[in-house]
């Protein structure tokens, strides 16, 4: 290989003109490695050599980059080959798909392993991903990776998942502070109701503690409310008698204050987080289709967890999400 191949030049520098005029009619395939600040682009001829990469910053010189590409298109074949990279690549695919450049996307595996085939080297960075990306490309191992806008149900459904997974991530903080101070200050409480449950962060969000339940000559009316019928008496009386004779550490205002202010914050996120699994039942029993499948919600927000979490039944499209 040249001395220093991988010593990059800026994107501005560039001349496709004299790119074109020393290779006319020459297929090439264009490698770019994405990455937040900026993009290392190598140009890849048929037959097998290299340009020096261009250094392009990410995204305030893709117009210039998309410039040259549209440039170096001109009478040959031209295909431009990424690595998924999260989102920092979306506004380069958008770019391309606008001028109709193609695009294909290189698995970032793939890569991984080719690196040390590639130069003999290991050793993986910027220029040289971008050059593994165009090798591998030009070797076949891509797919077509076109941009697409998402249609109106799927952006409607991306909107309630990122917030179900939000809440759902707020919930899991505040009830997390809950489970320390209830088995220092009210070890009972959670053996006689789930943590989770709506009355007994009322009574935390309401009394601050066992104390102040036990104070309350109106309490067991109060919990008959919050609890409705899913509240058996025999855990009632049981919730009151552990307040009264609870063996946890007393509390002093603080702590006290600390409970009754987490557990409002845990209500909050509850009541929203099941604000936005009623939004994508909904959204599910719009879409008009004959069979029933589980959601591939991780396909739109890139969480495993939201898949869990929204547990909710969809039918099938053709749909797919990038």
């Amino acid at each position: 290989m040249r001395r220093k191949a991988y010593r990059g030049v800026r994107v501005n520098d560039v001349d496709a003109r004299v790119l074109v005029q020393q290779r006319p009619g020459e297929d090439v395939v264009v490698g770019v490695d994405v990455g937040k600040l900026d993009l290392r682009v190598v140009v890849r001829w048929a037959d097998g050599r290299f340009e020096r990469p261009w250094r392009v910053i990410n995204p305030h010189e893709i117009g210039a980059l998309v410039q040259r590409l549209q440039a170096l298109a001109q009478g040959r074949h031209l295909r431009v080959a990424l690595e998924p990279s999260g989102t920092y690549g979306d506004a380069l695919r958008q770019a391309l798909h606008d001028v109709g450049l193609p695009v294909e996307r290189v698995s970032p595996k793939a890569a991984h392993d080719y690196a040390e085939v590639f130069d003999g080297v290991p050793s993986q960075h910027d220029g040289k991903d971008a050059a593994v990306v165009a090798e591998l490309a030009a070797m076949g191992k891509s797919q077509k990776w076109p941009y697409r806008e998402r249609d109106p149900w799927t952006q409607e459904l991306v909107y309630w998942v990122r917030g179900l997974e939000n809440e759902r991530r707020i919930w899991m903080l505040w009830m997390g502070q809950l489970e320390g101070l209830l088995g220092r200050h009210w070890p009972e409480a959670t053996r006689i109701l789930k943590l989770s449950s709506g009355t007994l962060l009322r009574v935390l969000a309401t009394y601050g503690g066992p104390a102040g339940l036990a104070a309350d000559a109106e309490a067991a009316q109060r919990l008959r409310q919050w609890g409705g019928r899913l509240l058996s008496p025999e855990k009632l009386e049981a919730l009151l008698q552990s307040a009264r004779q609870t063996v946890g550490v007393r509390q002093d205002r603080w702590t006290g204050d600390a409970l009754r202010a987490f557990a409002e914050q845990a209500l909050q996120a509850r009541r929203k987080y099941r604000h936005q699994q009623r939004q994508l039942r909904r959204l599910a029993a719009d879409e008009p289709k004959e069979r029933w499948w589980v959601c591939r919600l991780r396909a739109c927000c890139g969480s495993a967890r939201a898949t869990r979490a929204a547990s909710i039944r969809v039918q099938p499209t053709a749909r797919r999400w990038d």
